[in-house]
């Protein structure tokens, strides 16, 4: 049997991904994260989570593009690598800044508001994650697949909002990440026109 092209491709992919969990660690354990660690923990795995998110919506606008099939191939391990970042947010925040103290986490999430949509987005994510193996995509069909996982969109924007609510000053940083999203989506927009286009024009009688 043949190599599957680029085989090194995903484990390249998972290798950097977890590289920046393993510095995190690593920092961790010398002690150079700075004064307030739950802090640092939170605000690194936050953005990682944003990060491979918007990669992950990347994948096949590139394609789109500029041909490129290898985005393509690794697109569910990013989004995975996502989840895993944002599973991980969330759990410093209920564990090491709560110690799981679930009336108090309950409060926050009903009264403030950066932490309700990071929560909304965190919860978007559980489906996704827990039906990307080939095996839901047979289950469920296709089109029922592809109009669940359009939520991607959603968690993605409400990631951004969360970035935005939860700075206290300079905003240029959510800000650009929600110029890339809506960026993202006016090519997956563009192209959606484009086929239903190409769809019309190939039932229409000679």
């Amino acid at each position: 049997m043949a190599s599957p092209p680029l085989p090194w491709l995903k484990p390249a992919v998972l290798v950097g991904g977890l590289a920046p969990l393993a510095l995190l660690l690593l920092q961790g354990a010398q002690g150079s994260l700075g004064p307030n660690v739950i802090e640092a923990v939170l605000n690194e795995t936050g953005l990682l989570a944003l990060v491979f998110l918007v990669a992950s919506l990347a994948c096949t606008p590139l394609k789109l593009l500029f041909g490129w099939t290898w985005p393509v191939r690794v697109r569910k391990l990013v989004g995975l690598m996502a989840f895993t970042y944002a599973v991980l947010h969330f759990l410093t925040y209920a564990v090491a800044d709560q110690g799981l103290a679930l009336r108090q986490i309950l409060e926050d999430i009903t009264r403030r508001k950066f932490i309700a949509v990071g929560f909304i987005a965190l919860v978007l994510l559980v489906p996704l994650a827990a039906t990307s193996t080939n095996a839901a995509v047979r289950r469920m069909g296709f089109p029922a697949w592809q109009r669940l996982h359009r939520l991607v969109y959603v968690a993605a924007a409400l990631g951004v909002v969360h970035f935005l609510w939860r700075v206290k000053k300079d905003a240029t940083e959510p800000l650009i990440y929600g110029a890339v999203l809506t960026l993202l989506l006016g090519i997956r927009a563009v192209e959606a026109v484009r086929k239903r286009r190409r769809a019309r024009e190939a039932v229409r009688p000679a």
